[in-house]
């Protein structure tokens, strides 16, 4: 099996626990997510089979979100899953709301939440987390492409928030945040990921629904490189690593394809020399 499954992660699955599933239903090793949602959240994990795990770093990395956030108080998890740190009675307006957003538009600066899984001196924030232990983290530059409100509720003191960012943006960092700059505490109540990439909610498939046949995705649908057939002529080297004739592509990451991707290759010159092989 080769290819891609654009499964929705149901809430209280981790990343992995869909991976295992998976290798256990398909009897595949080789298989992996191209990127981790919690547990609390739930929607689109792209799933790679096969040796198309080797085409994770061709695939777009940019994510949209779709974010239910609590006014009045903070977490230290910054999600429902965490205990209160901080309880307000302020209640905020709408139109402070939209105002607030605005700032998280563009490249910004962001402190990842100490619970999660970013490296620091070799351990996860989360391990530092649970043994109280205090550590520096520092600030990672995120780029937020659009943040918009779909909903607001002032009863409830919720509001709906679509966001599209770049890989490595927390969302509950701006839950956070946004509670900060309101001054009332804020923290994520539902999450759920629209989009992965190429990988969309409306074509999602629920995990006890997979039918790998008819679900699996070519990749040369998900993968934006540049594309050139196969040869017959040319099959016999590719499956040997031996590089290929360049006809005009200037120092691109290549698509070898004939149905399916068989190769990726990097042009240089007058030839393509074969980096990664599926067949």
């Amino acid at each position: 099996m080769f290819g891609f499954l654009n499964v929705y992660k149901p809430v209280g699955m981790t990343s992995h626990d869909v991976v295992s599933t998976l290798r256990r239903v398909l009897k595949i090793k080789q298989i992996g997510h191209t990127g981790t949602l919690d547990p609390f959240a739930q929607g689109v994990l792209p799933i790679c089979i096969g040796k198309a795990t080797r085409l994770i770093e061709y695939l777009d990395d940019d994510k949209e979100y779709l974010a239910t956030v609590q006014f009045g108080a903070s977490t230290t998890t910054f999600d429902i899953e965490g205990e209160k740190n901080f309880v307000s009675d302020k209640k905020v307006q709408r139109e402070e709301v939209l105002k607030a957003l605005k700032t998280f538009e563009g490249e910004i600066e962001q402190v990842p939440p100490i619970y999660s899984a970013v490296k620091v001196k070799g351990k996860k924030l989360y391990e530092y987390a649970r043994k109280g232990e205090q550590v520096e983290i520092k600030p990672r530059k995120v780029t937020v492409e659009k943040i918009v409100m779909k909903s607001f509720n002032p009863d409830l003191q919720n509001a709906e928030i679509l966001i599209k960012c770049s890989k490595g943006t927390y969302i509950r960092s701006i839950a956070n945040d946004l509670g900060k700059n309101l001054g009332c505490g804020a923290y994520l109540t539902e999450l759920i990921r629209t989009q992965a990439g190429k990988f969309r909610i409306e074509n999602s498939v629920m995990l006890d629904e997979i039918d790998v046949e008819k679900n699996i995705i070519n990749p040369i649908e998900m993968i934006n490189l540049p594309k050139i057939p196969v040869t017959p002529k040319d099959l016999e080297k590719i499956k040997n690593g031996v590089a290929i004739k360049n006809c005009g592509h200037a120092g691109n990451v290549i698509l070898i394809y004939n149905n399916n991707a068989c190769a990726v290759g990097m042009a240089e010159n007058s030839e393509i020399k074969i980096k990664k092989v599926f067949l």
